[in-house]
């Protein structure tokens, strides 16, 4: 009985394998590399960023196009992963210790798990540092995509109107005061630079609000009916024919700004995932490189 469970123990005890008591981690070899990697990220995007403003031009004729420079941006993304984590991965397969006794496939293994540490510690530190930057970069662009989308309506009213207010409060303000000061009989020979101004916030006011209330209707054709000298009846359908064009305007500024706001989330997204696509090349590359320059490593000989 001794016997037969002494042999269905997996090793006998002089078979035992021998560990060792240094890490298969070089820990200064991954650090060494991290930091080459960061410091050649940074160096290749200050160059890209700086061939990046050489390629645009504020005049229309000149310099490269939109679609041309999201791309020439998403190579040199690439180019900057295969190059810096390259070099940081193949700097670190050749500093890391030299394993003895040690099969080849868990050589093979021990500096593929180099490179991808090389990666890792590079990826999380830019993250610590960039992240307070990246942060406010996103929230930077979610407030002006807001902005661009809730002030659409304010825009088109402004730009519609003769006399816009400087804010929404404001020319709601005005509004309520002009109700206040209304006359039944507006005079033809009155301030025409004034009846524009009450005109102008009534139309802003109403686009604000969708539609134009019967009495702000009736008072805005008895107004221009005195200011241009025309029957009630034509100035009712000139102030028709004006909310009909007005709202237009509203609503095309709305979609536009939509198509803005839609138009930089997918190019967002877009870059978003050329960046992950970029950083999975990244890691592969500096854990293939890591390889070779572990292979370099152990085939020196003494000459």
């Amino acid at each position: 009985m001794e016997n037969a469970s002494m042999s269905n123990q997996p090793y006998a005890n002089d078979a035992l394998p021998r560990e060792s008591a240094i890490s298969a981690v070089s820990w200064a070899a991954v650090f060494a590399g991290a930091v080459i990697a960061a410091a050649l990220s940074l160096a290749l995007f200050a160059g890209g960023a700086g061939l990046g403003f050489l390629s645009v031009s504020p005049w229309g004729d000149e310099g490269l196009s939109a679609p041309a420079v999201g791309i020439g941006v998403i190579a040199w993304m690439l180019f900057t992963q295969i190059v810096a984590y390259g070099i940081a991965g193949y700097v670190a397969g050749r500093l890391r210790t030299k394993w003895v006794d040690v099969h080849a496939d868990e050589v093979y293994f021990r500096d593929t798990a180099h490179g991808f540490l090389v990666w890792a510690v590079s990826a999380v530190v830019s993250a610590a540092l960039m992240g307070a930057s990246i942060v406010t970069l996103a929230s930077g662009v979610a407030k002006t995509g807001a902005s661009a989308a809730g002030g659409a309506a304010t825009a088109a009213a402004t730009a519609t109107a003769a006399a816009g207010g400087s804010g929404a409060m404001e020319q709601a303000s005005d509004y309520f005061a002009d109700m206040l000061l209304r006359t039944d009989r507006p005079d033809a020979a009155g301030d025409r630079a004034d009846a524009r101004a009450e005109v102008g916030r009534i139309v802003a006011v109403s686009l604000g609000r969708g539609d134009m209330t019967p009495e702000d209707r009736d008072y805005v054709a008895s107004v221009v009916a005195a200011q241009a000298g025309i029957e009630p009846g034509a100035a009712r359908s000139r102030v028709e024919q004006a909310i009909q064009q007005a709202r237009k305007a509203a609503d095309e500024a709305r979609q536009k700004a939509r198509e803005a706001v839609d138009s930089a989330r997918k190019a967002a997204a877009a870059f978003a995932l050329w960046g992950f696509a970029s950083m999975l090349i990244g890691a592969f590359v500096a854990s293939l490189a890591a390889t070779w320059g572990g292979r370099r490593r152990d085939t020196q000989r003494l000459p």
